[in-house]
């Protein structure tokens, strides 16, 4: 996962190329959201949005987020009802989620013929995909070598 500044710095370009706006708010929010490694729910979010900004309220989040998924900047993780930085925000196509249930550390993959063989698949039974959400949960190797050793 690269480090926050890169990340901010990736979707400063990005949003500066899309003509869109980056602003102070929806910075912090990536800053805080790269900064859990585990993803982050909306109201954890806030609560550490509100130290820093008193007037944040779950509309400013929410809003927030909405921006940073559009622009591909934040995952939203499904099952954990959670948000997550997208570590490459160029990636164009789909991706999933390795999800450890121990830890809960988070890591992206961007298998493009997984996405592709559902979507032929998918369009083949006449079913049109507006998203596609791929989440495995499991266990990393630091946490499988922690129960192996205990």
């Amino acid at each position: 996962m690269p480090d926050i500044q890169t990340l901010t710095r990736q979707a400063e370009r990005q949003c500066q190329q899309r003509g869109v706006r980056f602003t102070p708010i929806r910075r912090r929010v990536l800053e805080l959201i790269a900064d859990s490694p585990g993803g982050l729910k909306a109201y954890d979010l806030l609560d550490r949005l509100a130290v820093e900004h008193g007037a944040a309220r779950p509309p400013t989040v929410y809003r927030a987020l909405d921006f940073l998924i559009e622009q591909g900047l934040v995952h939203r993780i499904e099952s954990l009802n959670a948000y997550v930085a997208c570590p490459c925000p160029e990636h164009h196509h789909g991706f999933q989620l390795l999800i450890c249930r121990h830890c809960g550390r988070v890591e992206e993959l961007h298998l493009d013929d997984v996405n592709a063989q559902l979507g032929a698949r998918a369009a083949a039974l006449g079913f049109a995909v507006d998203r596609q959400t791929i989440e495995l949960l499991g266990a990393c190797d630091a946490c499988r070598a922690t129960a192996a050793d205990g």
